[in-house]
């Protein structure tokens, strides 16, 4: 059983949905990538996606857009944010998920980066613009490596793409609220319980709720009808807030922040 698989049946067992949190490696630095990823972890995050800095994003709003260019104006490539989450590793046992797009993994060759991911102690992966239909060439090496592969699905979605989804996914479902880019809302949209009774039908794999969801109160509402929410521009906005003052007083805010975020996951 993945590390994946083992929180989400552990936070089965207590009555809790998962909180996933979203930060971009090498924003403010790679240091601080470092820090913050145990960070997260001790205040209550379940599972932590690394962003890997792309320079031509097509799913991220304003806010990963600026720490996405942040980091790569220090040059943060693909094997640095490798290299920290290896170094990550021996500190923690969360679960740890790379979010890119299919272009970088492409440059370094898909079994290298696959080989590498798993090395450095990566549990899965999710790449934006990849599409079930498209992921021939990707799936068999993942799951060699003992990668999960973590599909997105929209309210847009077909049923066909649905199925598809369902069939060649691990870990969970990255069930994306909303058409349009990341950022923080201030609502949830109504149709995000009917994608998720749609999609129950068609997999046991834990549904995660993403885009959009920035407090407490979404992370509860979320919770009720899903198995987790993702929580990303919210965070990453904090980081950009707090990184002036010091990486005492950065890690300090966004550990209390991701500590009101793990408490309304709890469904009792």
């Amino acid at each position: 059983m993945s590390r994946i698989a083992e929180r989400f049946a552990c936070l089965q067992t207590v009555g809790e949905g998962a909180l996933v949190v979203f930060i971009t490696a090498g924003d403010p630095s790679l240091k601080m990538t470092e820090q913050l990823i145990p960070t997260l972890a001790e205040a209550g995050a379940d599972i932590i996606e690394v962003g890997i800095p792309f320079s031509d994003p097509l799913a991220d709003g304003p806010t990963i857009q600026a720490s996405t260019f942040r980091a790569l104006q220090q040059g943060v490539t693909p094997v640095h944010v490798l290299e920290t989450v290896a170094r990550v590793r021996a500190q923690t046992d969360v679960p740890i998920v790379l979010m890119t797009y299919f272009n970088p993994v492409w440059q370094i060759g898909i079994e290298r980066f696959a080989e590498q991911a798993a090395s450095a102690g990566v549990d899965g992966v999710i790449m934006t613009d990849m599409p079930p239909d498209e992921a021939g060439e990707w799936h068999p090496v993942a799951r060699r490596h003992g990668l999960d592969t973590i599909f997105l699905i929209a309210p847009t979605s077909t049923p066909e793409r649905m199925r598809r989804v369902a069939q060649m996914s691990s870990g969970f479902v990255y069930c994306v609220s909303r058409t349009g880019v990341t950022g923080a809302r201030d609502d949830l949209p109504e149709e995000v319980p009917y994608t998720l009774q749609a999609m129950r039908t068609l997999t046991d794999l834990p549904l995660c709720v993403g885009f959009g969801i920035s407090r407490p109160e979404h992370v509860r509402a979320v919770c009720r009808v899903a198995d987790g929410a993702v929580v990303g521009s919210a965070v990453v906005s904090l980081i950009a807030q707090e990184a002036e003052r010091g990486e005492h007083a950065l890690l300090e805010s966004v550990g209390r922040f991701v500590q009101e975020l793990k408490q309304a996951t709890r469904r009792t």
